[in-house]
């Protein structure tokens, strides 16, 4: 997982839903200065990014298809819900 992958989710997320980039960045990784701050060259933690991504895992669109160039985890949560 790199910037560029984290970023191209959330804008994905955030264009499907009609949301702005900053209110995403609120509810996935709560801060709204998350995502601006990764376009804007600062890092995150591999903690913060698997959290990052778990939440779009968990809440991503059934109408959206995910990006190819991102692997998608597979949540323990989801295979449960299944």
């Amino acid at each position: 997982m790199n910037t560029q992958s984290l970023l191209r989710l959330a804008e994905l997320f955030a264009s499907h839903r009609g949301l702005q980039l900053s209110t995403v960045s609120t509810y996935a990784a709560k801060d709204g200065k998350f995502f601006r701050s990764l376009r804007e060259g600062a890092g995150c933690t591999l903690r913060k990014a698997q959290s990052v991504v778990a939440y779009f895992d968990l809440n991503w669109p059934a109408d959206l298809a995910w990006p190819r160039e991102v692997p998608r985890p597979r949540s323990p949560k989801k295979k449960e819900a299944a």
